[in-house]
């Protein structure tokens, strides 16, 4: 595609200066460079190809950088980067998403893993994801969660590419229904039918919050965002939301008792038991019921 031309080049840093490097991309008539979540690419890494492609431009292109937050490594960027650089503030009327409940949950730190299970089972999303703060918490979570039968796939900074390619089509094609992750290894990603949000580890700025629980409630879905909250960071987690402008639901988290109504009515409400016995059915039906009783069968 590049040797016939393009108008518009559109590819992650590594991408574009491997093309570059082996001279499939003719940088010499580029007239502006975008770096779109100009923050996100510096947090996972690629400010060194970011600055050989910026090497590589005319110097007399435009350069526009879109970021969530000004950093200082941002600012240093475009000092470097830029000539005359005006920097321009957008924003909407903050409003909490409507399609995202909000719910924080709080727990003796010894029972923190159980109830996170528990959010999970109660839930049963088609997809979920459990954020922690370290890497080591996503590996423990994930072990833990393997040993429960949960079918599970955990994104850190420690997987090569391809690791994580496989990682995120396991929940796209419903062989995975649960991803652990940092934040870093999580940024960028867009999952499809993710109805819920666990924080496992409590985000540390509002930004984050807002970050993670915005992988739900997409596309006119509703979603859930559960704040696993240790009864001694009640505080602390009231200042974060506020400062989010939002308003959760405080409560305890669910409960066998009630994890298990839950899957009660889940099994009534199944379409599936509306649908006709057919002929072929009902004979061996009859001989079931006959032989062990309706409530056998049932349990």
């Amino acid at each position: 595609a590049l040797e016939r031309g393009a108008h518009i080049v559109v590819g992650t840093p590594g991408r574009l200066r491997d093309h570059i490097t082996r001279g499939a991309l003719d940088m010499s008539a580029l007239k502006a460079v975008v770096l779109d979540e100009a923050d996100e690419m510096l947090d996972l890494g690629f400010r060194e190809d970011l600055e050989f492609i910026l090497d590589a431009a005319p110097a007399e292109r435009r350069t526009l950088m879109f970021s969530a937050t000004v950093p200082r490594s941002i600012a240093t960027l475009a000092k470097n980067y830029q000539r005359d650089a005006v920097r321009i503030s957008a924003g909407g009327e903050a409003k909490q998403h409507l399609d995202i409940e909000y719910r924080a949950l709080s727990v003796a730190p010894a029972d923190r893993e159980n109830a996170i299970i528990n959010v999970l089972r109660y839930y049963e999303a088609t997809n979920a994801m459990v954020f922690c703060n370290t890497r080591a918490a996503v590996n423990h979570l994930t072990a833990r969660f393997n040993n429960r039968n949960f079918a599970v796939v955990a994104l850190s900074g420690e997987l090569s590419q391809n690791e994580r390619s496989h990682a995120l089509q396991a929940m796209r094609d419903g062989r995975a229904r649960v991803c652990i992750a940092t934040d870093v290894a999580a940024r960028g990603i867009d999952l499809p039918n993710l109805d819920l949000v666990v924080h496992a580890d409590l985000p540390s700025n509002p930004e984050t919050l807002l970050h993670r629980s915005g992988r739900t409630g997409r596309a006119g879905r509703k979603g859930v965002s559960a704040l696993i909250v240790p009864n001694n960071a009640r505080r602390r987690t009231e200042r974060l939301l506020n400062n989010a402008g939002l308003t959760a639901t405080w409560a305890s988290p669910p409960s066998a008792d009630e994890v298990l109504r839950r899957d009660d009515e889940r099994i009534l409400a199944d379409p599936s038991f509306g649908e006709p016995v057919s002929e072929d059915e009902r004979g061996f039906v009859e001989t079931l019921l006959d032989r062990h009783g309706a409530e056998l069968v049932a349990a």
